[in-house]
């Protein structure tokens, strides 16, 4: 059975890149545009990790983190802040509103899987 990921991102090329490595690598994705549809999308699918978006309409990835980790059932769900936040001091704020690490935009191809597969892998064997 293949780990599910839910993706919340609202650009298209992005999300198709993302996509694109995920299911190449066995990965079912399950596909959120904003925030709100994410968080609704979390709450229906469980995924095994959520790979998020800062930048995003209606409510920020900030804001949907910290949803995220009150809500029981998801709350231990690594989330992945996936961003072109880059900035001193961005990567702390990412950690502190609830994410478990954080990958920057634009995304290696080559070394995505691997970066990704330490959070949802994180004390398991593949």
């Amino acid at each position: 059975m293949s780990k599910k990921i839910l993706v919340i991102e609202d650009n298209q090329q992005n999300m198709y890149l993302t996509t694109f490595l995920l299911e190449k690598n066995g990965y079912e994705v399950i596909q959120a545009w904003n925030g709100v549809e994410g968080i609704k999308k979390a709450e229906a699918s469980l995924p095994d990790l959520i790979l998020l978006d800062i930048q995003l309409p209606e409510m920020d990835g900030y804001e949907v983190a910290w949803m995220l980790k009150k809500m029981p059932g998801i709350s231990e769900i690594p989330i992945v802040a996936v961003t072109s936040y880059a900035m001193r001091g961005d990567k702390e704020n990412v950690i502190a509103a609830g994410c478990d690490g954080y990958i920057e935009k634009p995304i290696n191809p080559d070394s995505f899987i691997s970066e990704i597969e330490q959070f949802l892998f994180k004390g398991k064997r593949k």
